[in-house]
């Protein structure tokens, strides 16, 4: 893959910012690039042993190996796997799998690490990244003591449409419907069921709009929901 595409690839990522056109040119040399198919894995500590991921296109779910849960999930512009430049052991129970036609870059462990060692601003921004999903984590840990099941849900799907939400036209905050309801209920730590009842009533009460492909809600109703 030319080295031109590679940097249009990582032109969009925040974490290169800083670094300028040139370091960003030998950054992408050593990289590697991939189209993933929906629904396909990604093996982090196989196929792509002890590598950082990049993400152009597309969403991932980040499930343990151990339980099949899902335990996050990735959207484009944004790195996934760096779980390996702090602990390996852990590292090796992820496995990720595309929610969409993905298309990645992706770079060793250990060459990641080099480029980290010689920019601060890319070491300051995988920290962060690291850092913003212990919070994530905390803030999980913290809602499942103080707060009951259906609040955990509907607060989950207030920062599921921020996240992934983008507003059209008629001035709705409209994103893919990726997760399962099985899926919502692994990551408020709730159930299933809990969790279609939650939407159910949140649907009747006009609060948001979902089908198979899409989950939306009006800006005006946004605060309410």
């Amino acid at each position: 893959m030319k080295a031109i595409t590679k940097y249009w690839f990582l032109e969009g990522f925040n974490l290169f910012k800083k670094l300028g056109m040139l370091n960003m040119m030998r950054i992408c040399e050593i990289l590697e690039m991939d189209n993933i198919e929906k629904g396909k894995p990604i093996q982090l500590t196989n196929e792509h042993k002890n590598c950082v991921f990049f993400l152009k296109k597309g969403s991932v779910k980040i499930v343990s190996a151990t339980t099949s849960t899902v335990k996050y999930v990735v959207k484009r512009g944004n790195i996934f796997g760096e779980l390996a430049l702090f602990d390996k052991e852990v590292a090796s129970k992820e496995i990720a799998y595309a929610l969409e036609d993905c298309i990645i870059c992706y770079i060793e462990s250990e060459q990641m690490e080099e480029l980290m060692e010689k920019h601060k601003s890319l070491k300051n921004g995988v920290l962060k990244v690291y850092g913003f999903r212990i919070k994530k984590l905390e803030r999980r840990l913290h809602d499942l003591l103080y707060k009951d099941s259906s609040t955990r849900i509907k607060e989950f799907i207030i920062d599921y449409l921020d996240e992934f939400g983008e507003k059209n036209k008629a001035g709705h905050v409209v994103a893919k419907n990726l997760l399962s309801h099985k899926e919502i209920a692994n990551l408020t730590n709730t159930s299933r069921q809990t969790v279609s009842n939650v939407l159910s009533k949140m649907r009747k009460e006009g609060l948001i709009n979902y089908d198979i492909d899409s989950i939306s809600v009006n800006t005006l109703q946004q605060n309410q929901v």
